[in-house]
């Protein structure tokens, strides 16, 4: 085996990256405080590619220099929007179709393998607080709370290790 060089990788250009068919996802961040982790999600959303990231509340927004050093650029490819609460942001996602999904741990959550099919419909991922989680008017707003099965003692991921755990299963059903 042999690592592939950064030429050999097939990376889309910046300018191109508007052209790439992107998933009918939004992810929103409901006051996320570390601006590594909103950098990390951009990352995310540039590699499993999203139409857009909501960025609500006390979650930061580029430029920032943490957004930018864990970002790598990905704040130049997704298409993000600064919303005062994530409220707001959902209001306006329900009133274009999207279905609403919690990442969260909730009674009556469902495990994220276990929505296939809703992956092909516009969906959004909220994620929230790194202490608080997602508000529980956004919880109660939702039409479905989804969790990562874990099986460790934890029962936690950071964020952004979830937005990426997250972004791929909706990738893999959405691409593969």
């Amino acid at each position: 085996m042999r690592k592939l060089s950064n030429d050999e990788l097939g990376r889309v250009e910046v300018s191109e990256f508007s052209t790439v068919k992107k998933m009918p996802v939004v992810v929103v961040l409901d006051n996320v405080r570390s601006h590594l982790n909103v950098g990390s999600v951009f990352r995310s959303c540039d590699a499993f590619p999203v139409e857009a990231l909501y960025l609500c509340g006390i979650t930061g927004v580029p430029p920032h220099r943490d957004i930018q050093k864990t970002a790598l650029g990905a704040t130049e490819t997704v298409q993000w929007e600064y919303f005062e609460n994530a409220e707001t942001a959902i209001e306006k996602l329900k009133a274009n179709g999207y279905k609403i999904l919690s990442v969260e741990q909730a009674e009556g959550s469902t495990a994220l393998q276990s929505l296939a099919d809703l992956m092909k419909q516009p969906i959004a991922f909220v994620f929230g607080n790194e202490v608080d989680g997602v508000q529980q008017n956004i919880v109660s707003k939702s039409d479905y709370c989804i969790e990562i099965p874990q099986f460790g003692s934890k029962h936690s991921l950071n964020i952004s290790v979830s937005a990426g755990v997250v972004l791929w299963e909706a990738a893999r059903n959405f691409y593969i």
